[in-house]
């Protein structure tokens, strides 16, 4: 058995604007396995900033980790507990690797082009008029809950655009959702909570900044709006400081994103202590390539969960591998009679 790996910067087709500043490319590598006459392909992607593993020794860990690849999936992923991102490419791998079509990770409905996954639509930062023209776009392609980034430009003229979409828009019309990153202070973010819970709003992602847990579990325990937690999520590695987390905060939503919390198995540990609480969760991609997105996708398939999942980043870039992925209306499909283009 045999390992190599190598760099794809993705181009966004426009800058893209978050919380964390203006994205233009994003980096991903992808990690190859051969054996024999088979092979497996999984990626693995960091978001500059966000990801813990957005390191100076990552790609010599992703070196180490393909010289070390007799090692086998499971003594890896021991070893690369503070490289979340590396083990989702080794576990889609070593996945692809197995099956009987390297890309079709998790056959099912989805893989066989039966079954669509409902997807939410996905509005980037910028200036009122910008924003708007990408909600109005997203609601004629047919979608029926949108994903709002906010905290860039002033809440007030936010505010006035979520205002405006909801007199146009009634919340059995359209489900927002509305993502913070963290941008509200502890201080205020109560009272924007408040407002914001007057447009009949579904949720608000990580309203205030990560690892201030009292804060967090206060808002929770009297927001008027579901809260839910996300970069929360990312560097807690120990099984028990998860279930604390869980218990201490006790949100109302956990969103998890595969490459950020170490691949599908953490994922679903993620989500059995969330359903011991009685916490709800959904599914998000990272700005992965069309590699990485397929086998989240797929594995969220077999998860059975009927809410809208943020999956619907495949389009974002002029130079991404092309795949079977489509998205048509509000829903993210594979087409078995379309074929992945190479590496």
């Amino acid at each position: 058995m045999k390992a190599t790996y190598q760099k794809h910067t993705l181009q966004f087709k426009r800058p893209s604007g978050t919380s964390r500043g203006i994205l233009k490319t994003k980096q991903t590598w992808f990690i190859k396995i051969s054996d024999k006459n088979n092979f497996g392909i999984g990626e693995c992607g960091i978001l500059r900033g966000l990801s813990v593993d957005d390191r100076p020794d990552y790609e010599e860990k992703l070196k180490w980790t393909c010289q070390n690849i007799y090692l086998g999936k499971e003594k890896l992923l021991t070893e690369l507990i503070e490289f979340p991102s590396i083990q989702i490419g080794v576990e889609m791998a070593f996945a692809s690797l197995a099956a009987a079509n390297p890309y079709e990770l998790f056959p099912s409905n989805f893989t066989q082009g039966k079954q669509g996954i409902t997807i939410n639509g996905l509005i980037w930062m910028g200036d009122f008029s910008f924003m708007k023209e990408q909600i109005e776009e997203k609601l004629q392609l047919g979608f029926s809950c949108v994903k709002l980034k906010i905290g860039a430009i002033d809440f007030e003229a936010e505010l006035d655009l979520l205002k405006k979409i909801r007199a146009q828009f009634t919340a059995d019309e359209v489900e927002l959702r509305v993502d913070a990153n963290g941008a509200f202070h502890p201080d205020d973010a109560f009272e924007k909570i408040k407002y914001l819970s007057e447009l009949d709003l579904h949720s608000i992602e990580q309203p205030i900044k990560a690892n201030q847990w009292k804060q967090m579990a206060q808002l929770c325990e009297k927001t008027p709006l579901p809260i839910a937690l996300d970069e929360e999520l990312i560097g807690v590695f120990n099984v028990t400081n998860r279930q604390e987390l869980i218990q201490t905060i006790q949100p109302q939503y956990i969103i998890l994103k595969p490459s950020l919390v170490g691949g599908f198995a953490n994922t679903k540990h993620w989500i059995d202590l969330a359903e011991q609480q009685k916490v709800g969760w959904w599914i998000t991609s990272a700005l992965e390539s069309n590699i990485g997105l397929s086998g989240i996708a797929q594995f969220t398939q077999t998860l059975q969960n009927n809410m809208p999942q943020g999956l619907g980043t495949g389009s974002l870039y002029t130079n991404n591998i092309p795949s079977p992925l489509e998205v048509k209306g509000e829903k993210l499909w594979y087409n078995p009679n379309l074929n992945w283009g190479k590496i």
